[in-house]
């Protein structure tokens, strides 16, 4: 009751042989039923982070049926996929993970996400200069990102449940108290139709906070091969947005 930030980490897991319908369908009816609950019961003006996995098509399907709360309190982990990023540059480059900032993640909180460095820096220099080494930047830093996860249940057993907390504090944090002044954060948040994404769609951008409020980063220069990264991981988003909504009707 009267609830002002809500992390949902309470979803269905996809196992070995499911298909994705049958998945999609058991995280619709758990989010129709904690939108319901949300809708209910939080505070007005609550944050929402999902946390649980499809996360950003999970947040759709909570933002569709929590009509009073706005869509822009509705928002999803991308931070986790962020922190990675950051990383692994301050890995290659010897630096302390402090000095390096504006990674972004684009898309979708899946292995078509974009771990984009154009724009970042690490001590003041830009990322692509400290690394010295675009073939691992365009290659397997991307595909680390990428399937991190996958790796990490791989060599424990286990999913990073605690890299996950840990982004989920960074989240928040940043989203009530503010991004330090020069660098954004990503999260995945109700596109308004920014670098050509469909609206609608809970879609990971670069983003500054201040009061409590979040704001795309707009106007930065995307590279062909990024803008196609950028459309792959949309158009993944629009099939995962279909097919819940398909749940939906199909439930009614």
């Amino acid at each position: 009751k009267d609830v002002d930030v809500a992390v949902m980490v309470g979803g269905y897991p996809r196992k070995a042989g499911e298909e994705r319908k049958d998945v999609m369908a058991k995280n619709v009816s758990i989010y129709q039923q904690q939108a319901s609950a949300l809708e209910a019961n939080a505070s007005k003006d609550v944050k929402v982070v999902v946390v649980a996995n499809p996360a950003n098509t999970n947040a759709l399907i909570l933002a569709e049926n929590a009509p009073s709360i706005p869509r822009e309190n509705i928002t999803c982990l991308t931070r986790l996929d962020h922190n990675r990023a950051l990383g692994q540059v301050a890995e290659r480059t010897g630096s302390h993970v402090g000095i390096v900032k504006n990674v972004i993640i684009w898309g979708n909180h899946s292995s078509t996400q974009y771990p984009d460095v154009n724009h970042g820096t690490v001590g003041g220099k830009p990322i692509r200069s400290a690394v010295n080494d675009d073939t691992w930047l365009n290659g397997d830093f991307i595909t680390t990102v990428q399937q991190r996860g996958a790796a990490i249940i791989k060599a424990r057993g286990l999913s990073s449940a605690l890299s996950a907390a840990n982004a989920v504090c960074n989240h928040v944090r940043d989203w009530v108290r503010g991004t330090p002044g020069g660098s954004w954060t990503s999260m995945g948040v109700v596109s308004d139709g920014s670098y050509g994404v469909q609206r609608g769609l809970v879609y990971s951008y670069p983003v500054t906070c201040a009061g409590g409020k979040w704001k795309v980063v707009q106007g930065l220069p995307i590279d062909g091969p990024s803008r196609e990264r950028l459309r792959v991981t949309e158009a993944e988003l629009v099939e995962e947005r279909d097919l819940a909504l398909q749940c939906l009707a199909e439930k009614k």
